[in-house]
């Protein structure tokens, strides 16, 4: 996808859906990992979050999907965040209470789908959040940004009607989980520091305590 869409038109959805599809079927194939809640509950926070994203691709007056889409990625923000906390709860238990050796390969895919999914859940959130959303940067009404990007404070070397699109927040989500801190785009509001300070945590937890562990214990 280009990185400059027409101003005033609304980003299309097709690479967050295709992001979501693609970690929920990644998901599906990983041996043996936790699931700490039935797994048709996933099934239906997937299809509550990508419908509206496609009708807001594909519907000619999408005011109200915009709305609905919003309302989905907090949805899915929920149940992830309570999904993580329990996952992380069953993995800790697992690695102080019973013998890690018996559930090493359990251990590794779990803290990878955690991993993966971390990325995925904040990525969507950064940019639903991010100056009041993506449907207002597109109409030039935005709020006061929640990050600075690189383009916007050197305009001089951005494409012409830059503006971010979903890839550059998967970039932020990405790098937030891999270094434990801001890299090429800084938070500027107390809402975006929280948020990457979490997403920094739960990558911590899951890479160094659980992760290394898993690996240690592997025959």
């Amino acid at each position: 996808m280009s990185d400059v869409i027409q101003a005033g038109r609304d980003e299309p959805r097709w690479s967050p859906v295709v992001a979501i599809l693609s970690v929920f079927a990644l998901l599906e194939v990983l041996p043996h990992h936790v699931y700490a809640m039935p797994r048709w509950v996933s099934y239906a926070v997937l299809v509550v979050a990508i419908v509206p994203m496609i009708m807001v691709t594909l519907a000619t007056d999408n005011a109200a999907w915009l709305r609905i889409e919003r309302l989905a990625i907090m949805l899915l923000a929920s149940v992830y965040a309570g999904n993580t906390a329990a996952e992380l709860a069953d993995m800790i238990g697992i690695i102080t209470v019973h013998p890690p050796e018996t559930r090493s390969v359990s251990l590794l895919t779990s803290s990878f789908t955690i991993w993966i999914t971390n990325v995925l859940t904040f990525s969507l959130l950064y940019w639903q959040i991010d100056a009041g959303g993506p449907s207002r940067i597109a109409r030039g009404i935005a709020r006061r940004p929640d990050w600075l990007f690189p383009q916007a404070s050197t305009p001089d070397v951005a494409a012409p009607n830059w503006r971010p699109l979903y890839i550059d927040y998967v970039s932020l989500a990405f790098n937030t989980a891999t270094a434990f801190s801001p890299t090429d785009v800084l938070p500027l509001t107390q809402r975006a520091k929280a948020l990457m300070m979490l997403e920094s945590v739960i990558s911590l937890l899951t890479l160094v305590l659980v992760a290394a562990r898993a690996v240690n214990v592997i025959p």
